[in-house]
């Protein structure tokens, strides 16, 4: 932390026990001010005198730098290693075990995190990193949270930040527009409407309590333990953790390779009728577009004949990373958006991951914002205001577990302006049309065998040698185990493995803004290659008997 107080004589620090005057106190806002002598500076931290915010041109001075430094590092992206090559630990020793008791010059804190911590970063935004779902992270974005945080608003209710409430409502009406979400989901129709949340865990776990309350409400001699919550084997661990924390029972319904990992309303019916003969009350259905392993639809359409037998079923659409898909309206009957508008009452998707958006941006739409906003009410006298009895305000604390937040739709305003839907649907295109490039190299190998259909930006494959006699399961998980240690020791590309029906296979997601076709190549290049030696290698390995 650093500051001067700016005097007729120059400039000097505030030294405790005296007050600021008028021309004193002018140095720590934000006009102009002079150029600080540093060794001036160290000398007052040295002799431990008490110092001011910093002032206006310190923070000009350090945020040029920091601006800059961040455009070196996304243009540089490319030439650096997709991971880092530090190993667990590596930080401790080389940071001191207790904060500085005086404060430190903030250039050498500035030139200490270009040090210490750069290296250790894995780079999510990097042309190369194909891993779970890369962060298309933009400048436009990062701008957003900058401001936001220069205003630091806690946004509990609309008096506390007026701004931030009703931009919230704007921007998420406009994302609905955007995806073609109904018009049930947004602000506008005055019932439903959406928010911004940390996470889609976040997300899921603010629509299973306000499922859980809205059947408590209904159905109010129903016993805790007999509430069940359902999810399938491919669903995001959101479920059961949701679970986990709420105490409540979850069952999954197996899905498998024959229906490509997809629900179908047969499980889904089949499960009810089990569920209702043993005493057991399904509240809440998270059904998903686009699974992390497999990228998975469940289907929608099948699921909502289900459920007009089934009324107290709420449904939940966990989309976290396929749903800003529905920007292109070519991608939208594939995802099922029109059964998602007819039988869904919540919907997320993460802008933080494929949408142009750093974290942390997570929307959720409700079509009834009353059994949100019922569930998560809680309002002392101190937070009783005159604006919040009006139900056309935003109170953003009934519609999130934490009472405070960040402003978190000013980036996302700021993104959907500054690329348009246009600009965005490109993005997103671009991104698929690399993908598929992906696949075709692939279906041209004799090495690769693609597990899944490809889901927008995501493939799923595997290693299979041609006409092997040690074809069986074990012998080719063993095989693909070793190709993706290959692939892990790499620090030019980065992707995860998964598995599929017990069957060892590689994820490869297309998603970062820098991603070119010469990166897909490159990335195609890397997995034959890797591919070939542990083929090679295993070959000379003893046949192992099947399962």
């Amino acid at each position: 932390m650093l500051a001067v107080v700016q005097g007729a004589a120059g400039s000097r620090v505030h030294q405790r026990g005296s007050e600021p005057t008028p021309v004193q106190a002018t140095a720590y806002g934000f006009g102009p001010c002079p150029a600080i002598d540093s060794s001036f500076l160290s000398f007052a931290l040295r002799r431990n005198l008490v110092v001011q915010p910093a002032s206006a041109f310190l923070f000009r001075k350090a945020g040029y730098q920091a601006i800059d430094r961040i455009c070196d590092h996304y243009y540089s992206l490319q030439n650096k290693a997709v991971v880092p090559s530090v190993q667990p630990g590596y930080l401790k020793p080389l940071i001191p075990s207790a904060p500085p008791e005086s404060g430190e010059d903030f250039q050498i804190i500035a030139d200490d995190y270009q040090r210490l911590i750069v290296p250790g970063l894995a780079y999510w935004q990097h042309p190369s990193f194909f891993a779970y779902f890369p962060i298309a992270s933009t400048f436009e974005g990062i701008l957003g949270d900058l401001y936001a945080s220069s205003v630091a608003n806690p946004v509990f209710t609309w008096a506390s930040g007026p701004a931030c409430s009703e931009l919230e409502a704007i921007v998420m009406d406009w994302a609905a527009k955007l995806l073609g979400l109904a018009p049930g989901f947004m602000h506008e129709s005055g019932i439903g409407g959406g928010a911004i949340q940390s996470t889609a865990s976040e997300s899921a776990m603010i629509a299973i309590v306000a499922a859980r309350a809205s059947y408590q409400r209904n159905y109010p001699d129903t016993k805790l333990e007999d509430l069940v919550i359902y999810v399938t084997s491919q669903t995001h661990s959101l479920g059961i953790k949701a679970g986990m924390v709420l105490g409540l029972a979850v069952r999954v319904l197996d899905v498998h390779s024959d229906n490509n990992y997809s629900l179908r309303g047969d499980t889904l019916s089949s499960a009810l009728e089990q569920d209702a003969s043993a005493g057991k009350k399904p509240f809440i259905l998270i059904a998903t577009v686009g699974t992390t392993s497999s990228g998975a639809i469940d289907n929608v359409r099948e699921i909502k004949e289900v459920v007009k037998d089934h009324p107290y079923l709420r449904i939940h659409v966990d989309a976290a990373w396929a749903g800003v898909a529905f920007s292109c309206p070519e991608y939208r009957e594939m995802g099922y958006l029109a059964e998602i508008n007819d039988v869904a009452d919540s919907f997320c998707t993460n802008f933080h991951k494929w949408g142009l958006v750093n974290l942390e941006a997570s929307a959720l739409w409700v079509k009834n914002r009353k059994y949100l906003t019922e569930a998560l009410d809680v309002t002392p006298p101190y937070m009783r205001t005159k604006q919040g009895d009006n139900d056309r305000t935003l109170d953003l604390r009934n519609w999130h577990l934490a009472l405070s937040r960040r402003f978190r739709s000013l980036k996302l305003w700021f993104v959907l302006r500054s690329f348009g839907v246009k600009g965005f649907q490109q993005h997103i295109r671009k991104s698929i049309g690399l993908n598929n490039l992906f696949v075709s190299l692939a279906r041209q190998s004799d090495i690769i065998e693609i597990l899944v259909p490809p889901s927008l930006g995501l493939t799923v494959f595997r290693v299979k040698p041609p006409s092997q006699h040690r074809d069986n399961l074990e012998s080719l998980n063993a095989l693909n185990t070793a190709f993706f240690s290959r692939l892990s020791v790499r620090d030019d590309i980065y992707l995860t493995q998964t598995l599929l029906d017990g069957v060892v296979c590689i994820r490869l997601a297309v998603g970062a803004v820098q991603t070119e076709e010469s990166h897909i190549r490159s990335a195609f290049g890397i997995v034959v290659k890797e591919a070939t030696l542990a083929i090679d290698e295993w070959k000379q390995r003893p046949v192992q008997s099947a399962l």
